[in-house]
């Protein structure tokens, strides 16, 4: 008896619904020359308000973290709106490192009014060449001279002094002073002669000891007088450094007052000049003498971490390290390569003799510098990749402040002497750009995270293609394609490219807010409309940029598709089969994805419920896979003799598939080749199917289901040509998300391939089989001759012929069934 007919309402999908095509007669103008600049972006009003109330905010703590999927333009978006407040804020002030005259390792930072840091460093530079000159012709002029000259004299003579009065006593009591190399003796006279020692010796006893007395005291008294030698000479230098101190205040006083008066209004500044002052009035000699004329120095023998290396007048200059002359409004600074030192700024040193020196002059910027006062972008990823930065990025936001020391003194593992240049009060808001899930990572794993980042600005990956996002869509390519200077683009290449970014944004309603893939898509195109020695970039030309980029991509895809042509990989598209059928899966190769259909296997036995997933057991598949394919058991379990036990031992496998399985978008085709396989009926081989199932039938929507539909249809193409039978189903939920290629949009309008789109299993099952799945009776019953009660009629009869299995008798092999 024949059964009923299928009752299925699927209406396969015409042309229309396949693609979304933009007319380029709706658009009002001629070439994207006509329209003005984008100012700012469109389609990403979440962040914009993110962002700008951040900007607006300016609190500790509400730094930014930008997420988004790389290409959605989270740089240039923040960067604009950054730029945008930036400019109605003040600029910063030079900031600047000079010498500190009491402690050299402990560098002073000067704040210096905006624009003013290059003049100081300058005055400074000059003021110290100036200063030389000046101590040169002081220490050269008369005055100088003969007051020194006097000091030496009233030096030499003092000594000479003190013997002369010795050598007259010494007279006075018949002795005299001899003075040879090795030292002054003195010796008895007779007659005014001295002594010989015959003579000496013939002199009675007691007038010898008496002579001995009177040389050994006057021996002592002329030691005693030679050891004030070192206390004259110390009085001496003492008395030389004082006057020299006197001349050089008085000959830089002058050109030290213009520096003054320059800067009155700066008390760092005066506070640097007086101890400059004080320094330059010490070392004056220092100054004048010729470089490296110290024997120290001529030695290298010089020991000290603040050798100056470029002479004693580096000392005064300045080390401007943030200049902010001709800024308009804050900074703001994005570093490209924030590791520690480029962040915190560094310390260097030069190699001299042998020794590692520096000084203040070393002190190098980093980014936190630069920003300080406005706003600095960092890529989270690459932060997070340099050794310490993270860290010490955080410590600079919750301290406030920035201090510039090597990882190793930080870490407390460098002991020896080294700067440590003053603080900076840290004024800065950090922005973070990165994927979602390099966020979410970050507030899971980081305490401090959310309280210093406490505000997201959310990029979208799609915008809805409202009539006003269109316009600002439109707009924004017109942009990039005059900031790059391309040519023009007319009304039907912007058509084309609004049709392919719906196609990449994988939605009829939507755009894709990744407009670095339209970016290139854009150079691209203009390399073909320069090819071709055309004015403005046509549809032609864009087409052309897009098939180039795939032919580029796609040499895996036609060797997947050569082997399924040549029979290789076993794909049948047309016929039917028992338990078979053609999955459609997707493979991604980096920005390229394509589509492959598989061939999908089941095979029923008589068992206890066991549902073998032949990839999850050989750990092919992934648990989202496995998951769907669990599903099935309860959806049979259900569906079919709920009043009996599932008896059935089934196995499903993707046949030739050597590597691993995802996704749970095959349990629709799984499904139905197991139904195929329980009940004998065969399925149609030209069919593909994708699509996700539940528990209660419910065809699920799916992703990438232009590349599976395509893929399916190239390889019908392929294998024979097309027959006019061929064809795909889909989830009915998917409908809104096909932009297909022309050529299947075509082969649809001429009836020579089919787009089926499905809500429940019966719908695809029915298409498959062409035999109705019909809904039970009155008495609960299945109809005769549905495939549903072909179906339940084998589990009926496997759940009898299991009962003739004793459950001594059931097999003790390890095996996975409902609920393992």
């Amino acid at each position: 008896m024949e059964g009923p007919a299928p009752v299925t309402t699927v209406k396969e999908l015409g042309p229309a619904a396949l693609y979304r095509k933009y007319d380029p007669d709706d658009f009002r103008f001629e070439s994207t020359a006509e329209l003005e600049d984008l100012d700012g972006t469109v389609g990403q009003p979440r962040a914009v308000a993110a962002v700008e109330f951040a900007a607006g905010i300016a609190r500790d703590g509400y730094n930014i973290f930008a997420l988004g999927i790389p290409g959605t333009g989270k740089r240039s978006l923040v960067r604009h709106y950054l730029e945008k407040h930036a400019a109605k804020r003040p600029p910063p002030p030079d900031l600047c490192y000079v010498h500190n005259f009491e402690k050299a390792s402990e560098p002073k930072l000067i704040s210096l009014p905006t624009g003013a840091g290059v003049e100081f460093r300058n005055d400074m530079e000059m003021l110290a060449e100036a200063l030389r000159t000046a101590l040169i012709s002081a220490f050269e002029s008369e005055e100088f001279q003969t007051r020194s000259q006097v000091i030496d004299e009233e030096f030499k003579e003092r000594p000479r002094e003190e013997l002369r009065d010795i050598e007259e006593r010494a007279k006075t009591e018949g002795l005299v002073l001899l003075r040879s190399p090795v030292g002054m003796a003195f010796a008895p006279t007779r007659d005014g002669e001295v002594m010989s020692g015959e003579e000496f010796k013939a002199l009675p006893e007691e007038e010898q000891q008496e002579i001995e007395q009177r040389v050994e005291a006057f021996q002592e008294e002329t030691q005693q007088a030679m050891r004030q030698m070192p206390s004259w000479e110390k009085e001496h230098r003492s008395r030389v450094q004082e006057l020299e101190r006197e001349v050089s205040s008085l000959a830089v006083g002058n050109l030290l007052d213009e520096i003054r008066r320059k800067y009155h209004m700066l008390p760092e500044v005066l506070d640097h000049l007086a101890a400059m002052q004080q320094d330059v009035s010490g070392r004056a000699r220092e100054v004048v003498e010729p470089e490296g004329s110290s024997p120290a120095a001529a030695l290298g023998m010089e020991t000290t971490t603040t050798v100056d290396k470029r002479g004693p007048l580096t000392r005064y200059h300045v080390n401007l390290i943030v200049d902010n002359s001709g800024a308009t409004g804050a900074p703001v600074v994005y570093e490209d390569n924030p590791t520690y030192d480029n962040l915190l700024g560094r310390i260097e040193h030069t190699a001299q003799f042998g020794a590692l020196t520096t000084d203040f002059s070393h002190v190098k910027t980093g980014a936190l510098h630069r920003a300080n006062g406005g706003y600095l972008m960092v890529e989270a990823h690459k932060l997070l990749r340099a050794p310490y930065a993270w860290d010490a990025l955080k410590r600079a936001l919750q301290s406030g402040e920035l201090s510039v020391e090597s990882i190793g003194q930080s870490l407390n593992m460098v002991n020896t002497v080294s700067l440590e240049p003053e603080s900076l009060q840290l004024e800065v808001q950090v922005v973070l750009m990165g994927e979602p899930s390099l966020y979410y990572m970050l507030c899971n794993l980081d305490p401090d995270f959310e309280e210093l980042f406490k505000v997201a600005s959310d990029f979208a990956e799609l915008m809805d293609a409202t009539e006003d996002n269109r316009d600002g869509y439109v707009r924004l390519l017109a942009t990039l394609a005059r900031k790059d200077g391309l040519r023009p683009l007319d009304r039907t290449a912007v058509a084309r490219l609004l049709e392919h970014s719906t196609r990449l944004a994988g939605d009829r309603e939507k755009l894709t807010a990744r407009v670095g893939l339209l970016h290139d898509l854009l150079r691209e195109a203009d390399y073909w409309a320069d090819s071709a020695k055309a004015r403005l970039v046509t549809a032609e030309h864009v087409q052309q940029a897009i098939d180039a980029q795939i032919y580029r991509a796609d040499r895996i895809r036609e060797r997947v598709h050569e082997s399924i042509e040549s029979g290789t990989v076993m794909i049948d598209v047309a016929g039917t089969q028992v338990g078979q059928i053609n999955g459609l899966s997707v493979i991604s190769m980096g920005k390229f994805a394509f589509g492959r259909p598989t061939r999908l296997t089941a095979r029923v036995r008589i068992g206890y419920g066991d549902l073998v997933d032949i990839e999850r057991e050989v750990e092919l598949g992934g648990p989202i896979h496995s998951k769907g394919v669990l599903i099935l058991a309860g959806y049979l379990g259900a569906h079919y003799a709920p009043d009996r036990p599932l008896s059935l031992s089934a196995s499903l496998v993707f046949e030739q598939s050597y590597s691993g399985v995802e996704g749970d978008s095959a349990s629709a085709a799984e499904l139905f080749a197991l139904l195929s396989a329980i009940s004998g009926v065969p399925i149609k081989q030209c069919i593909g199917v994708t699509g996700s199932v539940n528990q209660h039938g419910e065809i699920q929507a799916i992703g990438g289901v232009n590349e599976k539909i395509e893929g399916f249809f190239d390889v019908c193409r392929a294998k024979g040509g097309l027959s006019g039978q061929q064809g795909v189903i889909i989830p009915a939920s998917n409908i809104r998300h096909l932009m297909l290629r022309q050529d299947v949009v075509d082969a649809v309008s001429t009836g020579m391939f089919h787009v089926f789109p499905i809500e429940t299993v019966d719908e695809g099952i029915e298409l498959l089989t062409g035999m109705a799945t019909a809904a039970r009776d009155d008495s609960g019953q299945y109809p005769e001759g549905s495939i549903n009660r072909l179906v339940e009629s084998h589990l009926i009869d496997l759940a009898e012929r299991r009962k003739s299995f004793t459950a001594e008798e059931r097999p003790d092999t390890a095996r996975r069934g409902i609920g393992d």
